[in-house]
């Protein structure tokens, strides 16, 4: 059986962690399907948005397989943990924008997929928390960088530190996710907020992911040259002389991602 499921509809990716009977943990073949997928997904121009689901009701992911993990050796986790950063870092980079519907539990590796999204959408009944510092661990997988860059310092010590669980509100207030929907509609509204930036150029959505991605860290005068190398990136596509033409003729644009 496949761990990893990937579905494309009208330029939309749909990966969907495939392992409800573990809560969706990662073991590391999980992480090399993940990886293949996400290579898939990096070099398809068809794909312009892409969502991370968890299969079943329970659970986004619950992050590391700690049955699997009882068993390894040292080195056999360090490869383990080594894949699931590889994997991670692909996600984050990808040149597509990406939403992480959290449809359960996403806890440890699970809530740090989640940081590895551009945009997290929660289930009314959704847990999470980066709960590694009770396993006598700290987050590995990005836990620990991205989580503050998100919400700041103070607030992420605080959960990191207590390896706290907080539901999907709390989430919300933190600003850890964008939205909270009821699970029925998770994937729906998750697959609305796509559309949204379908209705936009493609190559222009990766262009303004890239400029935030890079500039943010930087000085504000570097920050604004990224800017406008990204700007000038668009200038010459065909997309962008689609929308002026679209304009000026009162009608949608059609964008074709070149």
């Amino acid at each position: 059986m496949d761990q990893i499921l990937l579905e494309v509809q009208s330029h939309v990716a749909i990966v969907t962690i495939n392992r409800a009977e573990a809560l969706n943990a990662f073991n590391y073949q999980t992480l090399i399907e993940l990886q293949d997928k996400v290579e898939e997904i990096r070099i398809n121009r068809d794909i312009r948005t892409v969502i991370f689901i968890g299969s079943g009701e329970k659970a986004f992911s619950v992050g590391a397989d700690l049955k699997e993990r009882k068993d390894l050796t040292d080195e056999q986790v360090k490869r383990n943990l080594h894949k699931i950063n590889e994997v991670f870092n692909a996600i984050d980079q990808l040149p597509q924008p990406t939403i992480a519907a959290m449809n359960g539990f996403a806890f440890g590796g699970g809530m740090e997929l989640a940081l590895a999204c551009d945009i997290r959408i929660a289930a009314e009944e959704a847990v999470m928390g980066l709960t590694e510092t009770g396993l006598a661990i700290i987050p590995g997988a990005g836990g620990t960088q991205r989580l503050p860059r998100l919400i700041g310092q103070a607030k992420a010590l605080e959960l990191i530190l207590t390896a706290r669980r907080f539901t999907a509100n709390e989430a919300l207030t933190y600003g850890v996710v964008t939205k909270v929907v009821s699970r029925i509609d998770l994937l729906s509204e998750s697959l609305a907020f796509a559309s949204q930036m379908l209705n936009n150029g493609p190559i222009a959505l990766q262009q303004a992911k890239f400029a935030i991605k890079n500039g943010m860290n930087a000085d504000l005068n570097t920050g604004l040259q990224i800017e406008r190398k990204a700007y000038e990136v668009t200038l010459p596509t065909e997309d962008r002389i689609e929308a002026l033409q679209a304009f000026a003729e009162k009608r949608k644009p059609i964008f074709k991602g070149k």
